[in-house]
């Protein structure tokens, strides 16, 4: 969790999420729509990737990076818990209700 919050501290980097969020994009392309260098984008990248907010696959000579909203949605959940006690009595029953119907866990 640490590692995402670290990644998100970062204005550029939440703009780069922003992007990724609707498609995938190389970093030049990235670094194309801000006023950075290329090897400033690729350690904004590399901050992302390790804290599991982006992944990326080599095609070519190009390195293309996506967004992975799991865990960035997985994480803001658990620090929402964390931070908001009230939450879980009602998590807990949601699901209860959840399987009493006999629906798939969310």
């Amino acid at each position: 969790m640490q590692k995402v919050f670290e990644a998100l501290a970062s204005t550029p980097r939440r703009k780069i999420l922003a992007y990724l969020a609707h498609t995938e994009l190389n970093a030049g392309e990235i670094a194309s729509r801000f006023e950075m260098s290329k090897p400033a984008v690729s350690q904004h990248l590399s901050v992302l990737e390790n804290a599991g907010l982006v992944k990326s696959e080599k095609r070519g000579q190009f390195v293309y990076y996506q967004l992975v909203p799991d865990n960035l949605v997985n994480t803001l959940s658990s620090y929402a818990q964390e931070v908001c006690p009230v939450s879980r009595p009602l998590k807990a029953e949601s699901a209860a209700i959840a399987r009493e119907r006999g629906q798939p866990k969310k």
